[in-house]
């Protein structure tokens, strides 16, 4: 009986660890399973209202995979959420020429997410913002 209760008492330790690792160094800190439809983008100063009649998407796997649609070309690729900024990376994008607004919509969401970037979430917003911190796009649930 005392081995049993050793054996269980190590293994919820053990279990217990392996979690909280998962939390603070894995690809989710809250974005894993979300998906997020583009609102703005450009200049942080002065966004600009996404194209509307567009359909957009920004899907976080919880496997490390993003994938969606920011105009007319379908993109995935991975992130690694690092305390508040995302890792983007092997990123790949379908090449179809899209008229304007969204061509332009498309390209500068893409100059976001490319390296790593600064994220902030609040309530039911996401912000991400370029390497120089200059550009943005904000997306909602």
């Amino acid at each position: 009986m005392k081995k049993i209760t050793w054996s269980i008492l190590t293994l919820l330790i053990a279990s217990g660890c392996i979690l909280s690792a998962c939390a603070l160094n894995g690809t989710s800190a809250g974005l894993a399973g979300t998906s997020w439809k583009l609102v703005s983008y450009g200049p942080v100063g002065s966004q600009i209202p996404a194209a509307p009649g567009v359909e957009t998407s920004v899907d976080f796997c919880g496997d490390g995979r993003v994938s969606g649609k920011l105009g007319c070309n379908s993109f995935s690729g991975n992130y690694e959420v690092k305390d508040k900024r995302i890792v983007f990376s092997s990123m790949v994008s379908t090449l179809m020429a899209c008229p304007e607004p969204q061509m332009k919509q498309e390209i500068t969401a893409f100059q976001v997410m490319t390296g790593t970037v600064r994220f902030q979430v609040e309530g039911d917003r996401l912000t991400i913002y370029d390497a120089s911190g200059a550009s943005a796009i904000t997306l909602s649930r």
